[in-house]
């Protein structure tokens, strides 16, 4: 549970603070970049691969977890303090959340808001099309290894974290995903603003 608690802080706050970043984002962000500016991650910075079970969405899930978001916006401070080690009490009242929004367990809800973390990092916020973060992330690197302008130390910097975010960025499983999230992108925002 601890392990899954930590995934879903940064899935929960990477949410947050991404959408209220999305306009300016284009393209995933390196994880390591985000940690030297000491920000939360991004939503363009899913949870590792290792970390996400990656599930087909549906209609009503998506629509649960967008419902659950006050109760999870109310102690959205106590996720963060917990980190990697939350206590009994905040872990019974998220089970609490989950089942209140009609998810079988915790788990469940967590596993549907890294799905849509996914979804969400790829989608461009100028056209609304689904760009795979791990092409996104391939494109930059490639992008950046062609541009001369780039100091070799900062290009060799570049590329390691991109190469680092290609390496733990997970690669979207379920395509169908996309046109579910897509139709409540709008409300997903607006939950979690």
């Amino acid at each position: 549970m601890a392990k899954m608690m930590g995934r879903f802080g940064v899935v929960l706050v990477g949410l947050w603070a991404g959408l209220a970043t999305a306009g300016a984002q284009q393209t995933p962000a390196p994880p390591a970049a985000a940690a030297q500016d000491g920000a939360a991650p991004s939503a363009a910075t899913p949870a590792p691969q290792d970390d996400v079970k990656q599930i087909k969405l549906t209609e009503e899930q998506v629509k649960r977890f967008i419902a659950a978001q006050a109760d999870l916006a109310a102690i959205a401070s106590k996720i963060q303090a917990a980190g990697d080690t939350p206590d009994p009490a905040l872990q019974t009242e998220l089970e609490s959340i989950a089942t209140k929004h009609g998810f079988g367990n915790f788990e469940e809800l967590d596993d549907v808001a890294a799905n849509i973390s996914i979804v969400m990092a790829g989608l461009d916020s100028n056209t609304g099309n689904f760009v795979d973060p791990v092409e996104a992330l391939k494109k930059e690197r490639d992008d950046v290894q062609k541009d001369s302008s780039i100091p070799d130390a900062d290009k060799k910097q570049l590329m390691d974290e991109l190469t680092e975010a290609i390496g733990t960025t997970p690669k979207l499983e379920y395509k169908e995903n996309i046109e579910i999230v897509k139709a409540h992108k709008a409300e997903i925002e607006k939950a979690l603003q």
